[in-house]
């Protein structure tokens, strides 16, 4: 039944989101087993990989906001990274106080090894799926991410009466 106050494509979208939520749950778990396999988490493979990626060091702020995260978070994980020996602190000659990440050699290997591992399962995942439906996927992500971060001529943030304005704060029965 389609609400009548929603365009045909609002409605789409909602549907989007509603099929996001399972989703991204189900790809997080499927993140934790093949991260699992060397000993590290999603959330520690997926800032590895964008430094992988990057091929350059990275600020952890710009980590951050490549993920899609809170600076505080990455900067947690980049410790414990840090701490564990996969990724090293350096001198950044553009701030004195943003240091910028790298992989160190285990880093290296521990991100060589679950890209090894997500390849067949990549591939396997995609098996019978069009190319073209999955890059357009992602291209409409990555757009409706940009129009929710403020991106392009207008602001799609909510905004209403019941749409908090600020971080939301959870407090917990004392």
């Amino acid at each position: 039944m389609m609400d009548a106050t929603r365009t045909a494509e609002g409605a789409a979208l909602t549907d989007l989101f509603l099929a996001a939520f399972p989703f991204q749950g189900a790809l997080m778990a499927a993140g934790e087993r093949l991260a699992g396999g060397v000993g590290l988490t999603a959330a520690r493979w997926q800032v590895l990989s964008v430094v992988a990626r990057a091929g350059r060091p990275e600020t952890v702020a710009n980590v951050a906001r490549i993920m899609g995260l809170a600076r505080q978070s990455v900067q947690r994980t980049a410790n414990e990274l840090e701490k564990a020996g996969l990724v090293a602190f350096g001198p950044n000659p553009h701030h004195r106080r943003a240091s910028l990440v790298h992989l160190t050699d285990e880093g290296q290997g521990a991100f060589d090894a679950i890209d090894a591992a997500q390849v067949p399962w990549a591939n396997a995942l995609a098996e019978g799926l069009d190319g073209g439906d999955i890059a357009a996927a992602a291209r409409l992500l990555r757009t409706l991410r940009g129009r929710l971060e403020g991106e392009g001529p207008a602001s799609y943030a909510p905004t209403g009466a019941n749409v908090p304005s600020g971080p939301r704060t959870v407090r917990r029965p004392e």
